[in-house]
């Protein structure tokens, strides 16, 4: 149960207030009887406005995917690239939360709730991204250089976390964790470093890992990660 105000806002027809002033106009009736504020109703009720049932509450979905390279991040691509949309067929139209690049790959999340995807997405939300970034060119002070806190945009970037994974040959894997969305931050991050990107995929973003998630499939959240990013499931 709860409050009848909260239900019908919940539903998308107007705010808590409007809705507490259509009750005391006598506009809303629970059952067949005439609501008064401060009653309450729970979804299995009969409510209606103005004599018509409430619009359905929009499910709300949350999920990851684990993005391939040669996709853009947007829902349609007036160049006829594929797009992330093609991959996620959960029944229901979801938004990407955030961004990866064409030649990016790795964690990506959805959903087609707004308000969490903009609070993930807020610059005071201090949301951290880990990446694993494969480069060529690296010398011994590369870490070092990549550890800068250097200025993008006209804004200087937090310390970034550099650990080096492995060096084989010509390539250098490091594990780097930021805590802005810059315009592709890892890729000029590396220019700046004197590195050469060969491949970037992000593994971790806030609490919500990869994990074993094949490539180009995608999976839901589960009650624990969403509650992890603040969401009550």
């Amino acid at each position: 149960m709860e409050r009848l105000q909260k239900l019908i806002a919940s539903c998308g027809l107007c705010s808590r207030r409007t809705a507490e002033q259509w009750i005391s106009e006598g506009r809303v009736t629970v059952n067949g009887i005439v609501a008064s504020l401060g009653d309450s109703a729970c979804e299995t009720d009969v409510v209606l406005v103005d004599g018509n049932p409430l619009p359905r509450k929009e499910r709300f979905v949350y999920l990851m995917l684990n993005k391939p390279r040669g996709y853009v991040t947007t829902m349609s691509d007036e160049r006829g690239r594929p797009t992330v949309a093609e991959l996620v067929d959960c029944g229901c139209r979801v938004y990407p939360i955030g961004r990866l690049d064409y030649d990016s790959e790795g964690l990506l999340l959805f959903t087609n709730d707004g308000g969490f995807a903009n609070r993930l997405m807020h610059p005071k939300g201090d949301i951290a991204k880990t990446y694993h970034v494969t480069v060529t060119g690296a010398s011994k002070d590369a870490e070092c250089l990549l550890r800068r806190p250097i200025i993008l945009d006209g804004y200087r970037i937090k310390a970034p976390q550099v650990r080096l994974i492995r060096s084989s040959g010509q390539k250098t894997c490091f594990e780097i964790t930021i805590y802005e969305g810059r315009n592709r931050q890892i890729r000029r991050m590396c220019e700046a470093a004197h590195l050469e990107v060969r491949r970037l995929c992000r593994v971790k973003e806030g609490p919500i890992s990869l994990g074993d998630l094949a490539v180009g499939k995608w999976r839901y959240l589960n009650d624990d990660e969403l509650r992890s990013l603040g969401r009550e499931s």
